[in-house]
């Protein structure tokens, strides 16, 4: 059985910290849905009805791409152990770049890690839980360091160019690419 909120409460907010890795579900009106899994120390609780989380770069940057034409977003929680819980924040969502406004007090939430490309400011509408009961209980062994390794080896420039070359989505949605590189250094 399914129970909503209007808020996140204490409770949920120390269940979503314990958790080692999230999903994010977007959209826009046409084209693909995108559903990404999300690891490292990269999700914030910033308030009952705010959420944020960092992003790095990867193979694509569809969350942007549907935030921007769309705003909306779910963010999924699992938990892969004992009490099995699901637990889903559905919002509207705005992609944060080095280079906008707003982008140091978002940051100051977050260590920036190798590869960090924007922040995902979630204004949160409702939240769910249920019961998870066919989730597979598992250990964490480890976070992958492949990632941030890869972001750490590209020289900066070559970076930026490279990200400055993806402006669109893969169903050709507007992408703004940020203009700063966080390497070994972030």
């Amino acid at each position: 059985m399914a129970d909503f909120f209007d808020a996140l409460t204490e409770k949920h907010i120390a269940f979503v910290e314990k958790q080692p890795m999230f999903f994010v579900a977007t959209a826009a009106a046409d084209g693909r849905i995108n559903l990404s899994p999300k690891g490292y120390d990269s999700f914030r609780v910033l308030g009952p009805n705010r959420v944020a989380y960092l992003d790095l770069g990867g193979s694509g940057n569809e969350t942007h791409a549907h935030l921007v034409a769309d705003g909306r977003i779910t963010l999924m929680f699992c938990a892969f152990e004992n009490p099995a819980l699901i637990f889903r924040i559905y919002g509207h969502g705005q992609p944060v770049l080095p280079q906008d406004e707003g982008w140091a007090d978002l940051a100051a939430h977050f260590e920036l890690l190798p590869g960090t490309r924007q922040i995902f400011d979630i204004a949160v509408d409702t939240v769910q839980t249920s019961c998870g009961w066919g989730v597979p209980m598992m250990e964490l062994v480890k976070d992958r360091e492949t990632l941030k390794k890869a972001h750490i080896q590209t020289e900066e420039q070559a970076w930026l160019d490279k990200v400055a070359g993806r402006t669109e989505s893969i169903d050709g949605l507007p992408v703004r690419p940020t203009t700063r590189y966080f390497g070994a250094d972030a």
